[in-house]
């Protein structure tokens, strides 16, 4: 039997589901890879609800949620940055429900969205660090790697990435 799977464009109200997602998937993503220490300022950084509220309000990100059987269990954030180039800021999938297809669908749908705002042609890319597995996820959907950089986050934390980029046209 198929599941019921559902996307649809995030607001204000549904930031309480985001960081209820992230809480669970993101240090889940990482543990292996940095410090307890910089996950824990990286869910305030980038998930607290101020920061989350100046993302889609201020900073032009566009966050899709993917629901099964309409239980939330996955995010993609999308935000054009300069003319030509979107960047996929985020996208996550709860560990249990990973290789079911939902990243490919949430990768498909910030697709979508660039083409349906006329950001299209463009290059999406995204960042991604350098020893997590889902590089090969990228890859598979035709990513490639275009450089690597090191990026000060602050209170003395780095990322480490890859920043990866497809043609969308």
């Amino acid at each position: 039997m198929e599941k019921n799977i559902k996307i649809k464009e995030a607001g204000e109200a549904d930031i309480p589901v985001i960081q209820k997602i992230a809480a669970v998937a993101f240090p889940d993503t990482y543990k292996d890879l940095i410090s307890r220490e910089q996950i824990d300022f990286m869910m305030n950084w980038m998930y607290s609800t101020e920061s989350l509220v100046r993302q889609m309000t201020v900073d032009g990100h566009t966050y899709l949620i993917v629901s099964e059987e309409d239980r939330p269990v996955g995010y993609v954030s999308v935000q054009p940055v300069e003319e030509g180039v979107v960047e996929l800021q985020k996208i996550y999938v709860l560990p249990g429900c990973q290789g079911q297809g939902l990243g490919r669908r949430l990768f498909d749908e910030a697709v979508g969205w660039i083409r349906s705002n006329g950001y299209a042609p463009c290059r999406m890319e995204l960042h991604v660090n350098r020893h997590n597995k889902a590089l090969l996820f990228y890859e598979h959907l035709g990513m490639r790697k275009l450089r690597q950089g090191d990026f000060d986050i602050g209170s003395g934390f780095q990322m480490n990435d890859y920043i990866m980029g497809i043609n969308i046209d």
